[in-house]
């Protein structure tokens, strides 16, 4: 108890001096966005990592009427406690994120103010429910207005610069939405149909959705895929319980390559948006080829239970419900299990997400706007954004409809690159997304900013006759 209160009072001494930090650089201090009643100047749709940085350097351009909301409790935000089953972040501890830039906020401060300096060297990776706890203290520290338990239904706009955000606690109107809403915001988790149509929805379950291991406790899963969340899920469930986990991958071998290491400079994540289509095509693809190999130690941690099995160049080729369980049938054989896992990533497609329903058909995506030599049908269905992540239109008139909607989530890898949702990029994403949504404010109104400005006739010098 007394260590919990000594962290407590360390933790609010800290945040005193974050805000003691912004007080020193907040220049210029003057209001300047045209707030019109009832209606938000920025409404932000999800309230994880993302959201919260997005949320923090608003305010820090004087962009303070705005609004984000969280379908789910506050705490528990993003899939850190959730469906996330790793042990610590895959992401290297001394990459800065959502701090912005400012030393005080960084986890790394977050973590010595508890554990002193000698702390931080000893940490090796960053605990998932420390990352967590982490931002929850970020938004308290800079007092970002989150309404949870609020899941959006649908974005629509209504007149030129206004949307309609018709959620579960209520209707909001906004002048900018961004869609802070994650890996997954930009379309939907992926069951392939062999699976779906040959299998009851209580015997298998995506790695993204809340999985029972307990009460797995004794039995025999088998996991699809070979991601990192593949092993995050099979160490997992072996640690509490699960007599075998055997993970199944179609190629031959892991992947040993992590091209996310390589990108995690200052080049690619500040410049990748300024390449060519052809070259950003290019590359995504070589990243899609590669995939991102599981972690050692989260690979060791699996491999280290006795129930652990890997099988490598095992597609699975068919599934179905029998006697004992479930039969997978691959080319090297038939298995029967008890319960499946799937790790099969996502698809992204703006017209899978519901809240886009009605804007979906004017959203832009590669496929519209650049062909490539050597297609691929991953790539050309994400949305084609501008630089800042705005959406844009297949239409001018779509566009115009499109206007003042932004795209914040992880299908905004092949316009920009590592940026939203992952946080290697977020120290470069951020400060565009919000210079975008600044530029249109402004520019939304300038014509009634230059009218006042030629009216200011505020009286500065007092001298003379």
């Amino acid at each position: 108890m007394n260590d919990m209160l000594s962290n407590d009072q360390a933790l609010a001494e800290l945040a005193a001096r974050v805000r003691h930090d912004l007080a020193c650089t907040d220049y210029p201090q003057r209001l300047w966005v045209r707030s019109r009643p009832g209606v938000y100047d920025v409404v932000v749709v999800g309230a994880g990592q993302s959201g919260l940085a997005a949320g923090f350097a608003l305010m820090r351009e004087h962009i303070d009427n705005i609004l984000l909301l969280d379908e789910n409790p506050a705490g528990q935000e993003g899939p850190w406690i959730t469906y996330a089953r790793m042990v610590t972040l895959r992401t290297p501890k001394y990459v800065t994120s959502v701090d912005l830039g400012v030393p005080s906020l960084t986890f790394r401060a977050w973590w010595e103010a508890q554990h002193g300096a000698e702390g931080w060297e000893a940490l090796g990776k960053i605990p998932r429910e420390e990352w967590m706890r982490y931002l929850a203290w970020y938004r308290e520290t800079l007092r970002l207005p989150v309404r949870n338990d609020t899941k959006v239904l649908l974005v629509e706009n209504i007149e030129p610069g206004l949307f309609r955000i018709a959620t579960t606690t209520g209707e909001v109107l906004a002048r900018k939405v961004v869609l802070a809403t994650g890996i997954q915001g930009g379309g939907e988790w992926h069951t392939p149909d062999f699976i779906k149509n040959a299998l009851p929805p209580e015997r298998y379950a995506h790695t993204s959705q809340a999985v029972d291991y307990a009460a797995l406790a004794g039995k025999k899963i088998a996991i699809l895929g070979g991601g990192a969340s593949a092993f995050d899920n099979a160490q997992y469930g072996l640690r509490v319980g699960v007599a075998q986990a055997h993970v199944f991958i179609r190629k031959p071998e892991l992947p040993r390559i992590n091209p996310i290491r390589f990108m995690e400079n200052a080049g690619f994540l500040g410049h990748f948006a300024d390449l060519d289509d052809a070259t950003k095509y290019d590359v995504i693809t070589h990243f899609l080829t590669l995939n991102q190999p599981p972690t050692n130690d989260t690979f060791d941690r699996a491999a280290a239970y006795p129930g652990f099995a890997l099988h490598t160049g095992e597609p699975w080729d068919s599934v179905r419900v029998v006697d004992d369980g479930i039969e997978i049938i691959t080319p090297k054989g038939r298995y029967v299990f008890d319960f499946l896992v799937l790790s099969t990533g996502l698809l992204t497609d703006p017209a899978l997400r519901p809240e886009l329903a009605t804007l979906a058909p004017d959203i832009a995506c590669w496929c519209d706007c650049f062909t490539a030599a050597q297609p691929n049908a991953l790539i050309d269905a994400h949305p084609y954004l501008a630089p800042d992540f705005s959406f844009t239109g297949k239409t001018p008139e779509g566009a115009a409809r499109l206007h003042g909607l932004f795209n914040f989530n992880y299908a905004a890898l092949p316009s920009l690159g590592l940026s939203a949702s992952a946080l290697s990029g977020m120290k470069f994403a951020v400060p565009k997304l919000v210079r975008g949504i600044a530029r249109q404010l402004f520019g939304d109104d300038a014509k009634a900013i230059v009218a006042d400005y030629k009216s200011y006739a505020e009286v500065e010098f007092l001298g003379g006759s």
